[in-house]
Order: C-alpha cells, then structure tokens, then sequence
C-alpha cells in the first residue's frame, strides 16, 4: 500500500527537542493531513474535534445545560453531598483559537476537574468566529461570571465568594480577561483563582517581535505554527486596530487590575510559540504582587492539554518487524495526563479541597 503524502513533516528544527510519544502520535495522526489554516473556510469544520487524542469524559454527579441570552453554559456536579455553604465554582473557557469547538469541547477536562478538585465546573460554549467577531467571546465571558456569581447559590448550588476562573489557548485569553473585568465591576465580584493553559496574553505578538523569543525560536514547531495563529486572531479580531485593547491582549490591562488579580497557575509548553507571553503575563502578575506558579512542559507544543487520551498506531507508522508488537495497541500521551492532574491539584489547592 502506497503511502499517503507528508504534508506536516516534523521540521529539523524541533525533531531533536519534541518528545518522542508526541512525535509518534504527530507522525500517525497528523502528518498527512491539511494544516486546517490553508483549507477554505467552512463552519463545519467544527463538527470535528479541534485537537485528536482526547480523553473520555469521567462520571459526575450530574451534567445539566443552561441557556443565556447569546451563548450556552454546561454545568458538572461533583457526585455526593455539597459543603455546608455551597460548591466552589470553576468557570472554564474552552480552547481553539475563538474559531473552533463548541460546548462539547474538552468535556474530559471539565470532568477531570470536577472531580479532582471537588467542584462545580461551567463550561461556556462563547461565540465564535469569524461569525460573531471580537467582543463577542468576551461579551459572553463576563454574561456567564455574572450569571454564575447572582443566580448560581440558587440554580447550581455554590458559593459565590469561591469562584475560579479558566481556560485553554484563546480560553485562557479569556479567563485572564474576566479577571480584570471582576475587579471592575460594581461592585467587583471576588474570584479566588486564576487557571491558565497554553494562554493567549498579547494579540500583538509575531515572529518579529524580540518581547517573545519562542515565536521567533518555535517557528517551525508542530500544531500551531504562526501562519495558523494568525489565522485564528484575524478570524476572531480582524480589526487590527483592536489587538492594542486590554480586553483582547490582557497584558495590556491596568495595573491596579493586575493587583486585584486572583494566585495564577499558568501552564507553558517548552515547543510553543505562546510560550514566553504567557511567562511574560506571570512575571507581571508577580510584579503586582500576586501569588503566581508557572509551569513549563519540557519537550510539548501546544496543544497538550486535550491530548490525555488513548491513540492507536496505524500500520502506516508502524515499523515491519513490530508486528503484534506494542505498537498495536492504545498509548497514553503521558504529558497531557500529567498537565490535566497537574491543573487538578492547582484547582484543588487553591479551593482547599485537596
């Protein structure tokens, strides 16, 4: 059987730092297929997973959806009886660059949460674009924080003075942003936590900009490359003028807002090119005296934390002689399990629920 085309070969640049289960997974999976950045448009495109290798959702107590007036919400209950005053409350802001998945997306991560940490987690499926461009994802971010902190003692049983908030990628842009928006309300509504992945902090940022070595160092990385993260910000933000806004870059936002901030866990992949924005966005946090743990995943890309999952190498990758070897059966990428139980202990701590 011929073998199909290479069309996303892994660059010499970053074969000898990648880790071996991601270059196996990458080789078998993804190496073969249209970068989904040079396909026409087509909002079907999101019928499909925005990252393959996830894991299955965990059982809980309950899952339960709710409307607002422009976006959805999913809630997860722990299983067993609430505390005395209420469920803490995790807020969570799904990746794929404000373009790609739904309320569905990374289910598994809002269940691992739940349990792990012994919370209410809400999913919110916000706007997309390029449908419903910038602000509208943020529009929605602050509806479900307000709707969480006045109708949520009510409708989902928690405690509205523990709230976290978070995210993945352009969730975690999000997330970062509700944190500035909290501490301008009036009046502010109090959040405990700060969970940050892979975030997206400064809309501005590109290969030739020297703040950010790793979109410089990481050009030719794996998944998201910087054509594709282009691609995202100007579906989401196509108004350049609009990448300086607070609001859409969270870097930017005042710094007696960054002193108002919630403790941040932040999580960085060594491999991605949002790397150093995201340790950036910790330094300055830290530098507003805000209790800040920054972790980097040595050896990642991007897309990691969806990738906890079981995966199956195909005949096309697998060497001849393996035959009825390991490499006929389902694998682990070891480092998204490690960052998804890693995030659940942050959570957990920070909730006092460990």
């Amino acid at each position: 059987m011929a073998q199909s085309k290479v069309l996303q070969p892994i660059h010499p640049d970053i074969a000898g730092k990648l880790l071996d289960e991601y270059a196996a997974f990458h080789n078998t999976h993804l190496a073969h297929t249209v970068p989904i950045h040079e396909l026409p448009w087509d909002p079907a495109i999101r019928s499909t997973p925005a990252v393959l290798g996830g894991s299955e959702p965990l059982k809980v107590g309950a899952v339960k959806d709710y409307a607002l007036s422009k976006c959805s919400l999913r809630v997860f209950t722990p299983e067993g009886d609430p505390p005395a005053d209420g469920w803490p409350v995790f807020i969570f802001f799904h990746g794929g660059g404000w373009t790609l998945g739904n309320i569905n997306t990374e289910n598994a991560f809002s269940t691992n949460m739940c349990n792990g940490a012994r919370c209410v987690v809400v999913s919110v499926g916000y706007r997309l674009g390029p449908e419903n461009p910038y602000p509208a994802a943020v529009e929605d971010a602050v509806e479900a924080l307000e709707w969480v902190y006045r109708q949520g003692k009510r409708e989902l049983g928690i405690n509205p003075s523990r709230i976290a908030v978070g995210g993945s990628s352009s969730g975690g842009n999000l997330a970062a942003i509700l944190t500035h928006k909290a501490a301008l309300a009036e009046p502010p509504i109090p959040l405990v936590f700060q969970l940050l992945v892979v975030p997206v902090v400064d809309n501005t940022a590109s290969t030739t900009d020297d703040r950010y070595p790793s979109w410089q160092e990481n050009t030719n990385t794996v998944s998201l490359v910087p054509a594709k993260m282009l691609w995202f910000r100007n579906n989401y933000s196509p108004n350049r003028e609009d990448w300086t806004n607070w609001d859409n870059s969270p870097i930017f936002a005042p710094e007696e807002t960054f002193r108002k901030a919630p403790p941040a866990w932040i999580a960085v992949a060594e491999l991605d090119i949002l790397r150093d924005e995201g340790i950036a966005y910790g330094e300055k946090l830290k530098e507003a005296g805000v209790p800040v743990e920054v972790k980097v995943y040595k050896g990642a890309p991007h897309p990691i934390m969806a990738m906890d999952g079981k995966w199956r190498v195909s005949t096309l990758e697998r060497p001849t002689n393996c035959a009825g070897s390991i490499y006929d059966y389902k694998g682990v990428l070891e480092v998204g399990k490690q960052l998804v139980s890693d995030a659940g202990v942050a959570l957990a701590k920070a909730f006092g629920t460990q």
